[in-house]
């Protein structure tokens, strides 16, 4: 495939981001086993780079990565790709401005996941990050792109680069891999907080004025430039 061939320094940079990081799903406890996974889109070409499907974390190298048209087919690799491929994909295909994708069945997120209930934005990280609250999307059966479309569903239009989809887990979205895992850990992290805050009472809501004013804020002041 010629294409491969024009972009091969893009893609072994890509191999070994996204190889890279999956140690941070680890670290931050987002995933158990060999679940969950990053991908990164190939700019500029209708190509996507993924986890293999059910190697452990510890086995994971650049060189075991998956390189995937966007329709899931696998163009280059010795091992099948993720069993959420053909959800990416079709994120990646309705989505252009994604350049990550990321899934996990982190604990608390996974637990308003199960609610079938959105976290509701009380704390000035979810207004961060998210625009609002963290939504719940459809309920969507692994394999195929049915996931993928409950995704694009949900996030076309909205403020969140994450939602929870029900009764599974976390798909978080961004123009990089490494923003979209950024925003996978900042979903669980809100979801735990919110959690806990609702043991110790009713949670008071944020204005919507601020709120926009605090997603304004990080999404373009925020960090360095």
């Amino acid at each position: 495939m010629t294409v491969v061939t024009e972009v091969r320094e893009t893609i072994d940079t890509l191999r070994r981001e996204v190889c890279a990081l999956h140690e941070q799903l680890t670290r931050y406890q987002l995933v158990v086993w060999t679940a969950g996974n990053v991908s990164a889109r190939v700019p500029g070409h209708d190509l996507l780079v993924i986890k293999p499907s059910g190697v452990a974390y510890d086995d994971l190298t650049p060189e075991n990565m998956v390189l995937c048209d966007l329709h899931g087919r696998v163009v280059e690799g010795e091992h099948a790709p993720s069993s959420d491929t053909e959800a990416q994909a079709y994120v990646y295909r309705e989505m252009p401005h994604v350049g990550g994708v990321v899934h996990t069945h982190s604990t608390y997120a996974a637990a308003w996941a199960i609610r079938g209930e959105p976290v509701p934005c009380v704390l000035t990280m979810c207004a961060d990050e998210f625009g609002g609250e963290i939504p719940i999307g459809p309920f969507a059966i692994i394999g195929g792109d049915s996931i993928g479309r409950g995704v694009v569903e949900t996030l076309r239009g909205s403020r969140s680069s994450a939602v929870i989809m029900r009764n599974h887990g976390v798909f978080s979205i961004g123009p990089t891999p490494r923003k979209a895992v950024a925003a996978a850990v900042m979903c669980e992290d809100v979801a735990r907080t919110v959690h806990i805050s609702r043991q110790l009472g009713e949670p008071q809501p944020i204005e919507q004025q601020h709120v926009d004013a605090l997603h304004d804020r990080y999404q373009n002041v925020y960090g360095q430039r």
